[in-house]
């Protein structure tokens, strides 16, 4: 089983981009996670229906506010289920921040984290109630069959998943910035204590430098001044599985790149 996932930044725009389509279609994953499509489906499902002529099956929760954040999930096999909302996360509809797609052998979710904003507006939210509700609904879906979770979850876990973590880190004088508190990095590490693996970090536990997202100002790309903020996440019973996970920086077309994995 393959999957990529990446956050496109707009899908009408990035569709356009040099190359991006392409790299889709030339690793032919089995599903394709976007977050932050910013479109309603009617502004997606033509072009997706040419563009992904092998991933038939395919599916959008879009925000009630038009052009903003959204997801979309496109799978060559079709789910025996697909759900986008979650009790008590609101957000999850309204925002469209994730789909939940059921397979045979698991749960195929994606997820386009809230961002705390600039002045952390939202850091408590997250920490208080998307972080602690979500989770608890993820244990949920596992009490059935194994979870893949993909997506922004809008945050860098460690200090090496940041290229600078001095500036951006919680301190007795400063907040810290979005992104890298220590709310939402604790949020974080309750997945992974309560058996979720980041599959990219147990398989390269020590790498350095590798980064999913790039500000679009002071050349940060350019010098590679980046935030690993994307991530594949599974249960714990599919760690066997895990074949490869990857951060494909050298793929343009958004202010993110897509990251992928493989199961056996």
């Amino acid at each position: 089983m393959k999957a990529i996932s990446w956050n496109v930044n707009g899908f009408r725009a990035w569709k356009e981009k040099e190359g991006a389509v392409d790299f889709l279609l030339s690793e032919d994953p089995d599903y394709i996670c976007l977050q932050e499509t910013k479109a309603q489906p009617e502004q997606i499902q033509e072009s997706a229906a040419e563009l992904f002529p092998n991933h038939p099956y395919q599916y959008f929760n879009s925000a009630i506010k038009k052009g903003y954040s959204s997801t979309a999930i496109f799978s060559k096999h079709k789910p025996l289920s697909v759900s986008n909302e979650i009790k008590g996360l609101d957000l999850a509809l309204d925002e469209g921040r994730v789909i939940t797609a059921e397979f045979k052998e698991c749960y195929v979710v994606t997820v386009y984290t809230p961002n705390s904003k600039p002045d952390l507006a939202r850091v408590d939210y997250r920490h208080q109630e998307w972080d602690v509700k979500f989770l608890k609904y993820l244990k949920k879906l596992e009490k059935k069959k194994p979870v893949v979770l993909c997506g922004d979850l809008n945050v860098a876990h460690t200090e090496i998943d940041l290229k600078n973590p001095g500036s951006n880190k919680t301190t007795a004088k400063n907040p810290g910035n979005p992104g890298f508190t220590d709310k939402e990095r604790a949020g974080f590490t309750n997945y992974v204590t309560q058996g979720f693996i980041d599959t990219f970090r147990h398989l390269y536990p020590d790498t350095i430098e590798r980064y999913s997202w790039w500000s679009y100002r002071f050349g940060a790309r350019a010098n590679n001044a980046g935030w690993r903020i994307d991530y594949f996440l599974i249960s714990d019973e599919l760690k066997e599985r895990l074949k490869d996970a990857k951060i494909h920086d050298d793929i343009h077309g958004s202010d993110h790149c897509p990251i992928s994995i493989e199961l056996q």
